[in-house]
């Protein structure tokens, strides 16, 4: 038995440099993609999917954000603020969330994933027995973000954040759209740098896998965009 989730965590942090002029002023998430913000898509596709609270984290320029979108009203939502001051990586990030999650799965987005909104549904609904779901994607470049491993029920098995050439590698990709019990914060805490020097959500997510728990994956469909560069944006905005 699942029951729909009310609330979702989005990461709007980071500048985004590789977008290079275009975040001198606005972090990346607002960035506009056909006429809005790609926080606004995800923000308008969460509601219509049933979740109503959502905790923004922001970072760089996080006034551009707050005069943005205020208290959601004008979206017909609740929205809520915290500020990421070291980046120091995706899961430290996610431990400011404690408090806003409570006892409460959570969907977590990164502020500048754009999915088709059909997929939305499948990721606020988590089966009894499931600790966290994992979006992925095919035939993306895993050398660009995460590699993730299943068995034959698509459970995770294994996530590898930028696989080198020669190390293991996998046909999905992460897609960057999660969701989770609060047990997730039970493995950010325990998170330790990676070579990047970063505390990566990654590993918090494979740890959580290798402990026992129920880490399943969902292909996305449709739709799927992580706006990374100009290049990626100007497709979008053709």
């Amino acid at each position: 038995m699942s029951r729909a989730i009310n609330k979702a965590v989005l990461l709007a942090a980071g500048r985004g440099t590789r977008m290079r002029e275009l975040t001198n002023e606005l972090p990346k998430p607002m960035i506009e993609v056909r006429g809005k913000p790609i926080l606004q898509h995800i923000i308008e596709g969460l509601s219509a999917a049933g979740v109503k609270q959502f905790l923004i984290i922001v970072g760089y320029r996080a006034e551009v954000v707050r005069q943005a979108f205020g208290d959601g009203a004008r979206l017909g939502v609740a929205i809520s603020y915290a500020t990421q001051v070291v980046q120091n990586g995706t899961g430290k990030v996610v431990e400011l969330a404690r408090d806003f999650a409570g006892e409460d799965p959570f969907v977590l987005s990164y502020g500048d994933i754009i999915v088709d909104p059909s997929n939305y549904p499948r990721l606020v609904a988590l089966a009894a027995g499931t600790e966290a779901l994992v979006s992925i994607r095919p035939n993306e470049d895993v050398s660009q973000g995460g590699a993730v491993f299943v068995n034959e029920r698509f459970e995770l098995i294994d996530l590898r954040e930028k696989p080198q050439p020669g190390e293991p590698t996998s046909p999905w990709y992460n897609a960057g759209v999660y969701t989770f019990r609060p047990s997730i914060f039970d493995f950010t805490a325990r998170l330790q740098p990676s070579s990047r020097g970063e505390f990566e959500l990654t590993d918090a997510i494979r740890d959580l896998a290798h402990s026992g728990r129920k880490v399943q994956t969902i292909e996305l469909h449709g739709d799927w965009a992580d706006v990374r560069d100009p290049e990626i944006l100007a497709r979008l905005n053709r």
